[in-house]
């Protein structure tokens, strides 16, 4: 036992939690020679959805905030969380892809890197620690935390035992829905002790109130890490406060020796900050809510399930949602719920309400992982529901990325194909989201103005690029759907809403491609489009028997629900 240290967490997972991960690089920059003088054991400022967030809202190069950022805090090591095979993404990418990322994510200022993996698969964790070791960086393995009838504190020593075998130079345990009591951090922390030599870092949010006792409880335990947030930034889904934490140990064997002072002066700093991103703030995020317990979405996952809702106008099934989270989660094995299986659990969720029949939609990424494509599942997958999504296919046994053929040089050739990589990294930051990386690097992404946002419901699931906006208007007792966009830019003509006639969507979303064209025979329930809603795709199913006889939206458009794709004769 002795002093702790801290992992200062303000530059992303705090805001990632409470501010939908806008924070911007230039206001991290004026503050960060203080936060570089505080003695933080790390500042965690890369990966998780902040490499998301850059290209595809904020109109930043994630790979020029890493530098700007080691270059402005020397002394502090920079650290990034990385979902194992999964990266910043939300599939599991090819090795060649996890090689080049971890090399290219160390030469520009990763110090320490936290890799995970969602479903506590120890396949998906091997290559990325394997290549940020041939780095000789340091990597702190993390375990993804949960409770659930098939998860133990000695499974998860047992774990970490795993991991130190790899060659990880720390443990983290990774409560990323903050439901870790005092007692299970104690005993959790006492038993990893016990079987590996190796700092611990505990890591949890405040959603459940139990945070801050139970950091006490794991200093007791011998605790060496613990996560904070400066306090602007602290508490409801994000972490204990750092200044208070600091004071609290003060004078204990745990005193972390770090200036109260200090923390003081930029705690100011961060107030302002907030203020600034007062329309994206979340209060639904900031607050206390013990019903985590229950339902265990992650701090960051809260925000997005109701900007899942609003975008889909069912703000109303919000408790039916969450009543049906548990009973997904249990379907599927009992994942733990952090990126992306929190996604992949509360999407399904959200559809199984919304469509008011369990499992008829099925996004491509929940088949993907019944399927056995995201790891090995902590329990059985139901059966029932195996069979009615998979239907005869098997699932496979294999480590995931076994089967996926290098990415890399084919990525290379279509960003060279139109001209345009400046360097190595956007190569990469192409192949991790092509889609929303060939907008950035043409160039025509736009930062996505803060005042647009709704502040009852902030989430980097909701899409507020430069697209028309669809509103519902009451004039004279009439109800109008109108399509609202900024100056300058063309509105394609809203399609006919034919229920009787065409196929429609259930949600809004982007017809990314259609399966079926002009002139195809279709039998009922055949798939003929893929709609992308909450940043999943789902299958559009013909409704009926017979040939196309015309398509009325572009692949490309988004749509709202209830409109008409196309027509069937």
């Amino acid at each position: 036992m002795g002093r702790v240290k801290l992992t200062e967490t303000v530059f992303r997972d705090a805001h990632q939690s409470l501010l939908a991960t806008r924070m911007r690089t230039r206001d991290m920059l004026p503050i960060a020679e203080k936060m570089d003088q505080v003695g933080f054991f790390s500042l965690e400022m890369w990966g998780g959805a902040t490499f998301d967030t850059c290209i595809r809202y904020l109109n930043e190069d994630p790979w020029e905030r890493l530098r700007a950022l080691k270059m402005a805090m020397p002394n502090t090591p920079m650290q990034m969380l990385l979902r194992g095979q999964n990266l910043v993404g939300y599939r599991h990418y090819a090795d060649d892809v996890v090689d080049r990322f971890v090399q290219k994510a160390a030469e520009n200022g990763v110090d320490i890197f936290r890799i995970f993996d969602a479903v506590n698969d120890i396949r998906n964790m091997e290559r990325s620690i394997k290549a940020a070791k041939k780095m000789e960086k340091h990597v702190q393995g993390g375990i993804s935390y949960t409770i659930s009838p098939v998860h133990t504190n000695e499974q998860f020593a047992k774990f970490a035992v795993k991991l130190a075998e790899l060659g990880c130079d720390s443990i983290c345990i990774k409560d990323m829905a903050g439901l870790i009591t005092p007692q299970n951090a104690y005993d959790l922390i006492r038993e990893i002790k016990k079987e590996v030599r190796l700092p611990v870092n505990l890591h949890t949010h405040c959603t459940s109130g139990m945070a801050q006792m139970s950091y006490f409880y794991a200093c007791q335990a011998g605790a060496d890490i613990l996560d904070t947030a400066m306090s602007p930034l602290s508490g409801g889904s994000s972490q204990p406060a750092t200044e208070s934490l600091v004071a609290a140990l003060q004078g204990t064997p745990y005193d972390t020796g770090l200036d109260l002072e200090l923390l003081t002066e930029i705690k100011r700093y961060f107030e302002k900050i907030v203020d600034i991103y007062a329309s994206v703030f979340n209060p639904i995020a900031a607050r206390l809510d013990t019903n985590v317990l229950a339902y265990q979405i992650p701090g960051g996952m809260l925000s997005n399930l109701v900007s899942q809702l609003i975008e889909q106008k069912a703000m109303d099934k919000y408790d039916e949602v969450l009543a049906e989270i548990p009973k997904v989660r249990k379907d599927l094995g009992y994942p733990p719920l952090v990126t992306p299986t929190s996604q992949i659990v509360v999407t399904q969720a959200v559809l199984n309400v919304i469509t008011g029949d369990r499992y008829k939609m099925v996004p491509k990424e929940v088949k993907d992982y019944v399927k056995g494509l995201y790891g090995k599942s902590p329990a059985m997958i139901d059966p029932k529901v195996r069979l009615k999504v998979l239907c005869d296919e098997e699932p496979i046994v294999v480590r995931p990325a076994d089967l996926l053929p290098p990415e890399l040089e084919s990525a290379k050739k279509a960003v060279d194909a139109l001209g345009l990589a400046k360097k190595e990294e956007d190569y990469l930051t192409y192949v991790l989201y092509p889609q929303v990386a060939l907008k950035f690097l043409q160039g025509a992404a736009v930062e996505e103005p803060l005042a647009k946002k709704q502040p009852s419901a902030p989430s980097a699931s909701v899409s507020l690029k430069a697209e028309p906006i669809a509103l519902n208007v009451e004039i004279d007792g009439e109800s109008y759907l109108v399509k609202v966009a900024p100056a300058g830019m063309t509105i394609q003509e809203a399609q006919p809403k034919t229920p009787t006639d065409g196929v429609t969507v259930p949600m809004q979303g982007v017809i990314i491609r259609y399966l079926v064209k002009k002139g195809d025979s279709v039998a009922k329930g055949d798939a003929i489009a893929v709609l992308e809603a909450m940043k999943m795709e789902q299958n559009v199913l013909a409704n009926k028997d017979g040939t196309v006889r015309e398509i009325y939206v572009k692949e490309g458009t988004t749509v709202a629900p209830g409109d008409a794709l196309m027509s069937i004769d």
